[in-house]
């Protein structure tokens, strides 16, 4: 194990560990290892990843010997691993067809005065986005391209998020720390776990037999889309857990993100604003050990959903959620995703193009001006980083419940780890030298997985016959002694299966 992870572990393992409240000496457990140099970026990614999965590896162990008596497992972390999981969505072929790809309205514009990133992958969101720009629904990219480019980048901003869509204007990391959001983020930690109301501590039975897996018998509801959420859920339905993915019929997910998430998981879809919808989420409820979120704050609150509703319905339920920019300030209540976050904290303005960086500025009569092409991080490692955060989360809260019972809150967003990126572990990390990568939707080649050296993704990728036909799929990067290698089961066709638990 080279000087270099060991350095990773000290800087980036252990905040993390204790952000959940975890004991600083297990982290001692953990080993690392694999090809150096992979997901380069100027940003230390590579210590985001590795520490997230880390992190997450040693709350499954922990909970293993908290349910067996036993000591905790070895974590083992490799690098390989790591960078082809962070690429999941990328490196997904069904029958040989690549699934990962950014919607041509999902990208970067120029603007009057500097750059803004859309995001419309999903037809209401590509709708949305056009009705605010006044276009019409066929309108493509040269007609979005003509609009945005004599209006400011704030403006198009705030005009798209009030309609409903999604666009940011490019900030710098200055500029973003002096915004009234991210000084919301700046606030709070990495992450906040902690008790939520009272509850008898839940025993949890010894496990049995090969492979080990700590989250047997534990039931799952997962309301969350895209990345993040699935991802952590993908993590415990590796672990043992049954894993019910909840959509809404009229908001639709991509099979696509649901086949390369939906391992190990079952996925139904229920109308929570109906009757009968309503009462079998009811009934699903009842017998839950923990339920998911991945919604905008308030979204769900309509339909009782709050964390202190549902603790009242359900002592003793773990609740995790996720959300793009946190619980508060002026934009607690927007949408946002991976690569709307990376432009608005300042990220996509570092890993800007070496030959002209976006940081540049040049005043003129109407204020500074930004020149150059903005970047994106080698992966979408906000979601998958947040991802295996949220499954620690989970479980770490799952050991504490069997020891002092108690319902518990997890709260964790994509903005907050992106300042962990480029605050805590910038200021710790070495970054890679190398210029920024142009990132998922934005012009230019687009490698399967960024790195150096003799390294070869295809070890850590594997092929399975699924109801979608044949997968080739990343292999988990979550390990330690005795845990399982890949899940249990392929994912299905999103949104078929009955709403009910095994």
């Amino acid at each position: 194990m080279g000087r270099g992870h060991e350095g990773a572990r000290q800087r980036g393992t252990d905040p993390a560990w204790a952000a959940l409240g975890g004991d600083p000496a297990l982290t001692e457990r953990i080993a690392y290892g694999g090809p150096p140099g992979l997901l380069p970026a100027r940003l230390p990614v590579m210590s985001l990843a590795r520490s997230t999965v880390a992190v997450c590896a040693l709350a499954g162990a922990e909970l293993a010997a908290r349910r067996n008596g036993g000591p905790v497992p070895a974590v083992r972390v490799d690098d390989g691993a790591v960078a082809a999981a962070f690429l999941s969505e990328r490196h997904l072929r069904v029958d040989g067809r690549a699934c990962s790809s950014f919607a041509p309205l999902s990208r970067f514009w120029r603007t009057a005065d500097g750059w803004v990133r859309t995001h419309a992958n999903y037809p209401h969101h590509r709708a949305r986005l056009l009705r605010a720009l006044d276009l019409p629904e066929a309108a493509g990219g040269a007609d979005v391209e003509s609009e945005l480019s004599g209006r400011r980048a704030e403006e198009i901003e705030e005009t798209v998020c009030a309609a409903g869509g999604l666009a940011v204007a490019l900030r710098t990391p200055e500029e973003w720390r002096a915004h009234p959001q991210g000084t919301a983020v700046a606030a709070h930690p990495l992450l906040t776990l902690a008790p939520l109301g009272d509850a008898p501590a839940r025993p949890l039975p010894p496990l049995a037999g090969s492979p080990t897996l700590p989250a047997a018998g534990l039931r799952v509801l997962d309301l969350t889309r895209v990345i993040a959420g699935p991802v952590a859920t993908r993590t415990l339905a590796l672990l043992g857990a049954e894993v019910l993915r909840i959509d809404a019929p009229q908001l639709p997910e991509s099979q696509d993100a649901h086949s390369d998430t939906g391992f190990g998981k079952r996925s139904t879809a229920l109308d929570l604003g109906s009757p009968a919808g309503r009462a079998s989420f009811e009934e699903l409820l009842s017998r839950a050990d923990v339920v998911v979120t991945g919604y905008r704050p308030g979204a769900l609150d309509r339909f009782g959903l709050t964390p202190e509703a549902l603790t009242a319905r359900r002592p003793g339920l773990v609740v995790a959620r996720l959300s793009a920019w946190g619980d508060d300030g002026p934009w607690g209540g927007r949408r946002g995703f991976d690569s709307l976050v990376q432009v608005a904290t300042g990220i996509a303005a570092v890993e800007a193009d070496a030959g002209s960086p976006s940081t540049d500025t040049k005043e003129s009569g109407d204020g500074a001006e930004r020149s150059g092409t903005p970047g994106a991080l080698p992966a979408q490692a906000l979601d998958h980083g947040t991802g295996y955060l949220l499954a620690a989360a989970v479980l770490r809260a799952l050991t504490e419940q069997s020891c002092t019972g108690g319902s518990f809150l997890a709260t964790l967003a994509l903005a907050r780890t992106a300042r962990w990126l480029t605050h805590d572990l910038a200021d710790d990390a070495e970054p890679h030298p190398g210029p920024g990568s142009p990132g998922p939707g934005t012009p230019g080649p687009q490698p399967e997985t960024p790195g150096t050296g003799d390294y070869d993704p295809a070890h850590h990728l594997r092929e399975t016959d699924s109801p979608l036909g044949r997968l080739r799929h990343a292999l988990p990067p979550v390990s330690f002694d005795g845990s399982p290698a890949t899940w249990a089961t392929p994912p299905g066709r999103c949104g078929t299966d009955a709403p009910v638990w095994q």
